[in-house]
């Protein structure tokens, strides 16, 4: 278990159940998590606006993981991916999780609020978390030429 790197979440209104069990679930396994927001499901905010939050929290705090939930993971994706430092995956299995640290040093996982259930995206979360970066020269190389 990796918790010795800050965690930042944050969604826009239709992630926010998704986040909180999220959330609530890293405190109670010993992770550092910071909760950007938003946490109100009544009021609209724009994925991108949320997205630059974290993106600029871990563009300050280098020692981060990041997690952003939409309704379909896409947006976020997207959003986050605009920044030079952050490699965003949209991930709907652990495996997938696990596949896309083990080869793209993904810090941001995006989750789709409409399309997973709360325990299979803590599963997805968790294995993001605990997944190594295969650092060997083609990965590291391939990485330096998209950031």
């Amino acid at each position: 278990m990796e918790n010795n790197k800050n965690i930042y979440i944050a969604s826009d209104h239709r992630g926010v159940g998704l986040k909180l069990y999220i959330f609530e679930m890293l405190r109670a396994a010993g992770y550092k998590i910071t909760n950007l927001g938003t946490d109100d499901i009544n009021t609209s905010v724009d994925y991108p606006d949320i997205a630059k939050m974290l993106a600029d929290k871990m563009l300050e705090d280098t020692n981060s993981y990041g997690i952003l939930i939409c309704g379909t993971g896409a947006g976020m994706e997207i959003a986050a991916n605009r920044y030079k430092h952050i490699r965003a995956s949209r991930c709907d299995r652990p495996s997938q999780a696990k596949n896309d640290r083990f080869h793209d040093d993904i810090n941001v996982i995006t989750l789709a609020a409409d399309d997973i259930d709360t325990e299979q995206a803590f599963l997805c979360v968790q294995t993001f978390l605990e997944s190594p970066f295969d650092d060997c020269e083609r990965r590291v190389r391939r990485i330096k030429k998209i950031s």
